[in-house]
């Protein structure tokens, strides 16, 4: 098995059979392990990526969940801005 100091990491599949407890923790801690067969490379283990977040639907969540009251005039917008700019 390659040691800590070699970068990348590589593993034979004799490593993988018998010490895969080493070789997981690796890719636990972020490391891609190159595996090696008579020698030659032929296969990369990596951690698994998460799932890219969703962009929100804010359209479909107001249409679910509509907002309260009433709307505010463009007047009563402007003049709740100017307060809260006033106030800072």
């Amino acid at each position: 098995m390659s040691t800590a100091t070699q970068d990348p990491r590589t593993a034979s599949v004799r490593d993988l059979r018998n010490r895969f407890a080493d070789v997981s923790k690796w890719i636990e801690d972020g490391e891609e392990v190159t595996i090696t067969r008579n020698g030659a490379p032929f296969a990369t283990l990596a951690p698994a990526r998460p799932a890219k977040p969703r962009k929100p639907d804010w359209a479909g969540w107001f249409k679910k969940h509509p907002p309260l009251g009433r709307k505010l005039s463009k007047e009563e917008t402007q003049a709740f801005y100017d307060d809260m700019r006033g106030e800072l």
